[in-house]
């Protein structure tokens, strides 16, 4: 059974599509621009999120979710990167992330890992992680918001249109938001 794995896949799944719709309102330069009083660029963002998604999610019912090979200090160095690199590395982590959650089953949330030696119920982790990745995608969000001012492209309700969508609410699921997400762009 996969009731509670699908939705939190969902849920994963709605804050990967509302980093990258923000992240394709921007040129490359804004992804390395540091964030509002010296706060973290995208980039700077999406590396972290990358590399604590691989490093959790690499071999995650059985080793230790802090991997010696992770690099987490080196996530926060500055960087200058384009949309492809960026979408590279920002990928790595995700399809980890993934793919590990298409072999679980609702019965692996009762099972203990562990991360940086500290045991977790599987449930507790993804919570954690589900928690630590839309915190981060919030953050991208509001960058990239501030950059594009008056010409950014809302991702949910608009300001003024509240009681519009209350009225035919279209996107309160996570699959029905994720669907209303991918339809291309105009900001690529």
């Amino acid at each position: 059974m996969r009731d509670i794995i699908n939705s939190i896949r969902g849920e994963y799944q709605r804050y990967k599509l509302l980093a990258e719709a923000a992240i394709d309102q921007l040129t490359d330069a804004q992804l390395s621009t540091d964030g509002g009083n010296g706060g973290n660029s995208i980039a700077v963002i999406c590396w972290h999120v990358a590399g604590n998604l691989q490093s959790r999610f690499t071999d995650f019912l059985d080793s230790d979710g802090e991997k010696p090979w992770r690099e987490r200090e080196e996530e926060f160095r500055r960087r200058t990167v384009d949309k492809a690199e960026l979408r590279e590395k920002w990928e790595k982590g995700w399809s980890i992330l993934l793919g590990t959650l298409d072999k679980l089953t609702d019965a692996d949330l009762a099972r203990t890992i562990t991360i940086r030696q500290q045991p977790l119920r599987v449930d507790e982790a993804l919570h954690r992680s589900l928690a630590h990745t839309s915190y981060h995608v919030g953050q991208i969000v509001y960058v990239a918001k501030s950059f594009r001012g008056k010409d950014w492209k809302y991702l949910s309700i608009a300001p003024g249109q509240s009681d519009t969508y209350a009225k035919s609410p279209t996107r309160d699921a996570a699959s029905a938001h994720h669907a209303a997400l991918a339809k291309p762009s105009k900001h690529k």
